[in-house]
């Protein structure tokens, strides 16, 4: 691919890769901070609701405060980039409409906000890269779709599980194996009735935002994650939530592996978690009957086969996101997108739910993720977590249920909520 001789070139000529970023809050100003070290690329645009932490990020970075713009105008903002001057702004959806950024990244993990940066910046054929992977699986598909339609650029980043997944994906394919499971580690048990308040005080020590870990210990991340390779593979979870035994590394071939072969699975194509020592690597399961290959695996790693473990100790996060951002402008190449949609991740009730109610978001007090097939999905009315946000309860819940659209008035003012729509009416067209 070359993408650092295209960057040097690009650093040589003086015309670095312009870039916007959405979010600056850990994962935004760990970019931010990634993409200040990269020849060839520059952070032209913070966004965030709190612009300070921008200006923060940029000061760190070696910006004098006073060089720094902060402006919510379109015209201003422009004429900043012109001068090769860092922008701050509250106003994301202005970066949608900038010529001077040659590409934005989603870093908010914020539903709505994702959506519309994702939405305008493809009317606006601004490649977009979503390090919110939330977003992407309730609206992804549609997305994709829309930026294939308008000659646009539309993907989910490299770094986090999804990217890598896929990439190990691609590479077993072209060896020649057929990949049987993709998965992750995970480095706890799931705890399902993690809330706010029981995670506030190892959130604070860790300077994490206390929904967000919330988010990871009840499983939701994990279950947005593999729903995000799912969709970007037609592989799915063998059963609603998925196994997520606890593993070791040199255990994963003999376990996440078809029932037939002495595994777990009722068949290959599953994606699924293991909460081994084996985070925060991912892992491909793949196989091969062909004795010249396997004779060759035998050679080279000593294991017999005919499955066989390929294995990645690491995902790297925001440190990784720059090779989409350059892969995206320069090659005009996606990293992760939904092909079709295979998987959904929907709301469990963490407890009673009463009429009335208006159920929080991701990481809250009020339900938790959990993945099962689209088709299964869609047969039980199921509430996908994107959709789950501010709904109003109709009738009662009992913890541990599946919420489904029966049971809630979904927030229909929302942008994800409509994009939500427009998605299935496409698949319905394509059904026909």
């Amino acid at each position: 691919m070359e993408l650092v001789s295209k960057l040097q070139k690009r650093e040589a000529d003086g015309n670095p890769i312009s870039v916007g970023i959405v979010g600056c809050g850990q994962m935004g100003s760990g970019l931010a901070h990634t993409i200040n070290n990269i020849k060839g690329m520059r952070v032209s645009v913070i966004a965030d609701i709190e612009p300070e932490k921008g200006i923060k990020t940029l000061v760190e970075m070696g910006h004098e405060r006073g060089s720094i713009v902060t402006v919510d105008s379109k015209d201003q903002a422009e004429d900043a980039i012109r001068k090769g001057k860092p922008v701050v702004t509250s106003n994301a959806l202005m970066m949608t409409e900038l010529d001077g950024l040659e590409a934005n990244v989603e870093v908010t993990g914020v539903l709505d906000i994702g959506a519309e940066v994702a939405y305008y910046s493809i009317l606006n054929n601004k490649p977009v890269i979503m390090m919110n992977v939330e977003t992407d699986i309730t609206v992804g598909y549609y997305l994709n779709q829309l930026a294939r339609k308008m000659g646009s650029l539309y993907t989910v980043a490299s770094g986090d599980e999804p990217g890598v997944c896929k990439m190990l994906y691609e590479q077993a394919v072209l060896m020649g194996f057929e990949v049987v499971t993709l998965g992750k580690g995970k480095n706890n048990t799931i705890n399902f009735d993690a809330t706010v308040d029981s995670c506030r005080e190892e959130a604070l020590l860790k300077n994490m935002n206390p929904k967000m870990l919330a988010s990871f210990q009840d499983g939701t991340k994990t279950m947005v994650e593999m729903a995000a390779v799912s969709n970007s593979t037609g592989f799915s979870p063998d059963i609603t939530g998925m196994y997520g035994p606890k593993v070791e590394l040199d255990d994963l071939v003999n376990v996440f592996i078809p029932e037939e072969a002495g595994g777990i699975f009722s068949g290959k194509g599953k994606v699924d978690f293991s909460t081994g020592k084996i985070a925060p690597g991912v892992f491909a399961i793949v196989y091969s009957e062909d004795e010249r290959i396997r004779k060759e695996m035998k050679f080279i790693t000593n294991s017999d086969g005919p499955y066989y473990l390929h294995f990645r100790p690491y995902h790297l996060c925001d440190l990784e996101t720059p090779q989409s951002i350059a892969e995206a402008v320069l090659l005009n190449e996606v990293t992760v997108t939904a092909e079709s949609i295979h998987s959904e991740v929907v709301c469990k009730a963490k407890r009673d739910l009463n009429p009335g109610d208006i159920i929080g978001g991701i990481g809250g007090n009020d339900w938790y993720g959990t993945i099962m097939t689209y088709t299964e999905a869609s047969e039980k009315g199921a509430l996908p977590i994107g959709i789950g946000v501010n709904a109003r309860v109709l009738k009662g819940i009992k913890k541990g249920d599946i919420i489904t659209l029966d049971h809630v008035n979904p927030y229909d003012k929302s942008f994800v909520y409509k994009l939500w729509q427009m998605q299935n009416s496409l698949l319905d067209m394509e059904r026909r």
